[in-house]
């Protein structure tokens, strides 16, 4: 027991860390997001950002895993939030010689992605190797706390910086925060296994080490496949959500509404660090995942803050649950020893639909659904009867379509059979 206790204090050290580093690049994240905004007016220059701020670390993350499972995850955590800072510098340059190019941040913004790829499969499998089974849930709520910090807390702080500076000052305070996560990381010394290994270097065979892992249990493979669905939905709402808002309304009023909704996130989160959950993963899974795409309905329904922010806050909280359920049934059929490139391909694969959705979402809010719900649109006299008309009308009744796919996706998830298994302890193999 006190080794548990010991090992799990160790977590914390590192959580902090952690959490620091997300509020910093949440400010850099919302910074961007209205500078963007205000420049171009476009959902869709915006949902670029956001693509090639993902799509790299998405690519790397593969190898990422491999080389957490073989080499010492805390130096990678290290080299990672480190090395993450040249993207930030950049584009703080541009900014200092003028106005930054959309291509300019785009540029910086792909550079940071690619040195944060090191960072989340060293993660993940450190947590798993310093915590208990019985402490995967409890903890799983305290690292969603520290990932929604960058909805939660930056988003207000960083409304109320611009009013007072511009965006180089987030850049700033974001720069200054590696050093918080790599004191914090370099202090836990004892209990994350070091990795060192002499074995020749083979790319494809640890890639195929790690799918090996996933395709033991076909229930497994299934759940993540289908988790690319969910996510393809789900990117919708994180991509339009501020450009949405933008249009009616102003930078400070979008920071803090995304601190209002983020809270929801806290408040579950909160709830899943002290009571772990026993049971019943898949049904929380689905049930969670289905109240998720009826919130988003209601929060593109109307230009409305009061309905946006309580639908946005029921979204959030929401997602803890979704998250803790589908993290303990993947880590708990997955042997321990390959968890960091199982992992890896396992965020390639089941993230794959945000991909698709920063693709798309954006383009389809300019050029489809906005000219639609305008003045004058196709829609005009029957959808926007319902939901009104304007230039953030289109964007809005866009999340509403994901939102109410994303809820019967969670009703057939509930009841495909080699998922329900994963729960069941019930192993089949892919080729079952």
């Amino acid at each position: 027991m006190e080794t548990q206790v010991k090992s799990f204090q160790k977590f914390i050290l590192l959580w902090i860390g952690e959490l620091v580093s997300a509020i910093g690049s949440g400010l850099t994240s919302f910074g961007l997001g209205v500078y963007i905004y205000e420049q171009t007016g476009k959902a869709s220059a915006m949902a670029l950002v956001t693509l090639l701020g993902f799509v790299p670390a998405l690519i790397l993350s593969g190898l990422a895993g491999i080389l957490a499972d073989r080499y010492d995850r805390r130096l990678l955590m290290v080299l990672g939030d480190s090395l993450s800072v040249l993207g930030l510098v950049f584009i703080l340059l541009c900014m200092l010689k003028g106005e930054a190019q959309l291509w300019q941040i785009c540029v910086g913004v792909t550079i940071s992605s690619i040195f944060t790829s090191l960072v989340d499969p060293a993660y993940k499998a450190t947590v798993t190797d310093l915590l208990t089974e019985d402490q995967y849930t409890k903890a799983s709520g305290l690292v969603q706390i520290a990932g929604s910090s960058k909805f939660l807390i930056s988003p207000a702080l960083a409304g109320t910086l611009l009013l007072i500076a511009d965006i180089k000052l987030l850049l700033l305070i974001d720069m200054a925060t590696f050093f918080v996560t790599v004191l914090s990381t370099l202090a836990v010394r004892k209990g994350i296994e070091v990795k060192s290994s002499n074995k020749k270097f083979d790319l494809g065979k640890e890639f195929k080490e790690g799918w090996e892992a996933i395709s033991k249990k076909r229930g497994v493979v299934v759940l993540v496949s289908v988790t690319c669905v969910l996510t393809f939905f789900m990117g919708f709402i994180q991509t339009l959500a501020m450009p949405m808002v933008l249009a009616f309304s102003t930078s400070t009023a979008v920071g803090m509404l995304e601190t209002i909704v983020a809270s929801g996130m806290l408040v579950s989160g909160i709830i899943m660090g002290c009571l772990s959950i026993k049971g019943g993963y898949l049904k929380i899974l689905s049930g969670s995942l289905f109240l998720s795409g009826i919130f988003m309905v209601l929060f593109g329904l109307r230009e409305n803050m009061v309905l946006i922010s309580i639908a946005g806050f029921l979204f959030f909280a929401t997602l803890p649950f979704a998250n803790a359920s589908l993290d303990y049934l993947i880590r708990t059929n997955i042997d321990n020893k390959v968890q960091g490139r199982a992992w890896a391909l396992i965020g390639m694969i089941s993230q794959l639909g945000y991909v698709g959705a920063y693709a798309l979402s954006g383009v389809l809010a300019d050029y489809v659904f906005t000219p639609l719900l305008i003045e004058g649109g196709s829609l005009e006299d029957s959808v926007g009867r319902w939901i009104g008309v304007g230039m953030g009308r289109g964007t809005g009744f866009l999340i509403m379509i994901a939102g109410s796919l994303l809820a019967v996706m969670a009703i057939i998830l509930y009841w495909i059979q080699p998922i329900r298994r994963l729960e069941e302890g019930e192993t089949a193999c892919i080729s079952d």
